[in-house]
């Protein structure tokens, strides 16, 4: 019986801790699925940190950015052949993202530097630090993402999206129509 108790006061202390810290954790609410309407667009600047991806870097081929014609037009793609977008409450040249939070989720950024490929400008590429230190690519001064709902090289579903969302020309101009 004194073993016992000895356990008990062994075990009690840890045990406490794990009650505890199970009262104590955060509870992170799950996200709401993102839309394509205009509120989808709009930089969600209350959601947790945790909803956003991870960052993590392009490979060397996606980042070599390239030309691809559509019904929209030349517009600029990843290596890959993935529509880049730009986001009008971005502010060109500012090498900084306004889409935070939720909005990562539905347009993530193509991380990384990128190099030209068959048609980019090279003298409009360039890249910026992010506040974590990740490198975000840009055409332009415009940061770029993807639309999520982009599933195949050639889809351009991310334009016009809320109003905000656009492809970009050789020249790293909104193309809008």
């Amino acid at each position: 019986m004194f073993a016992r108790s000895r356990i008990a006061l062994a075990v009690a202390p840890a045990a406490c801790l794990v009650l505890l810290s199970a009262c104590t954790a955060p509870v992170t609410p799950a996200a709401p699925a993102p839309s394509t309407t205009a509120a989808s667009s709009a930089p969600a600047s209350s959601a947790p940190a945790s909803s956003a991806p991870a960052p993590v870097p392009a490979d060397a081929a996606t980042l070599a950015l390239g030309l691809a014609d559509t019904s929209l037009g030349s517009i600029l793609v990843d290596g890959k052949g993935m529509t880049l977008y730009m986001f009008t409450k971005d502010t060109q040249g500012s090498n900084a993202s306004a889409c935070t939070g939720q909005c990562l989720v539905a347009w993530p950024p193509l991380y990384g530097k990128p190099t030209a490929g068959k048609g980019a400008d090279d003298s409009r590429l360039g890249s910026f630090a992010l506040p974590d230190g990740t490198l975000q690519a840009s055409y332009n001064g415009w940061p770029l993402y993807y639309w999520k709902d982009d599933a195949k090289a050639g889809d351009t579903l991310g334009q016009k999206v809320g109003g905000v969302w656009f492809v970009l020309d050789k020249d790293g101009t909104p193309i809008k129509k």
